[in-house]
Parts: C-alpha cells; sequence; structure tokens
C-alpha cells in the first residue's frame, strides 16, 4: 500500500512535481499585443505624439529564423549639446514581453546609432523611438516576417 501523507499518496505527489516542473520548464508562449507596446511606449516616451521621421529602422523583411536578427537604428541628429537624441527605445508587438532595448546617448556619444541582435517570437511589428533633448519624439516601424520563432515558438 502507498504511503499517504494528509490524504496525499507518494504517486499524488511525484505527479504534482512532475507536472509543475514540465510548467516551469515549458517556454513561454503568450505573445505581446500592440496595446501591450503602446503602454509601455507612454512610460518610456513620457505621453508625447510620436511624428514620423528623422529616425532610420534597418531589419530584413523575411527573417527566416527570429533566433538572432540584426537590427540598426540610426536617428537624423546633430548630436550637439542644444540637440541631440537623450534616448533610443526599441520595441515589438509580438514577443513574450515588448521591450526589447533602451540605450540612453548623451551630445558626446557622436552618432545617434545602434546596432544590435533581437530575438523574434513570430511576425510581428518591430517600432524604434528617439527621444530628442526638446522633448519631442520621432518614430519608425516596420513589419517582420518571421518564419521560425526565436521565442520557443
Amino acid at each position: 500500500m502507498a504511503n499517504k501523507v494528509q490524504g496525499w499518496s507518494r504517486r499524488d505527489v511525484l505527479a504534482v512535481a512532475g507536472a509543475g516542473a514540465v510548467a516551469v520548464a515549458a517556454p513561454r508562449t503568450a505573445r505581446a499585443t500592440p496595446q501591450e507596446a503602446d503602454d509601455l511606449v507612454k512610460k518610456l516616451v513620457g505621453g508625447a505624439a510620436a511624428k514620423e521621421g528623422k529616425v532610420q529602422l534597418k531589419l530584413k523583411d523575411v527573417a527566416e529564423s527570429g533566433a538572432a536578427e540584426a537590427v540598426a537604428v540610426a536617428v537624423d541628429s546633430p548630436m550637439t549639446a542644444a540637440d541631440h537624441v537623450k534616448a533610443i527605445h526599441v520595441v515589438a508587438e509580438g514577443n513574450p514581453a515588448p521591450g526589447v532595448s533602451s540605450w540612453f546617448l548623451t551630445p558626446r556619444s557622436g552618432k545617434a546609432e545602434v546596432a544590435f541582435r533581437m530575438r523574434l517570437a513570430k511576425t510581428q511589428v518591430v517600432r524604434a523611438y528617439a527621444v530628442m533633448s526638446d522633448g519631442s519624439v520621432w518614430t519608425a516601424k516596420q513589419e517582420i516576417k518571421v518564419t521560425t520563432g526565436g521565442c520557443g515558438g
């Protein structure tokens, strides 16, 4: 007869522990929504309305694998004390978390350009935002089609 502790058999305990281990090890399948991305952007840019222009977002149109896609963001700015980019934020609408990365710049940064690799869970829109020293916000966005997700998808 199986040992019982407060109504639980050894078999029950092992079954629950195994299910818990699978739940912890399983990749997160929930994806951010465009609304969650919008909410994050409001926090990042302080609610300022973003205008298109000045920001160039460079990434492939189609990614065969979303495991490590190259992304570059360049902002048209003289990077002087009076006129410079304070921050660059990248947001992805379909990843498990919408916030991809943020960079904080000063006039001494020289150029307002960043390049990195990111994981993409599925086909989605990637957005870049530049917060300028005068408080204005500029944006660019691009859809990238992902054939094999890199975030467990």
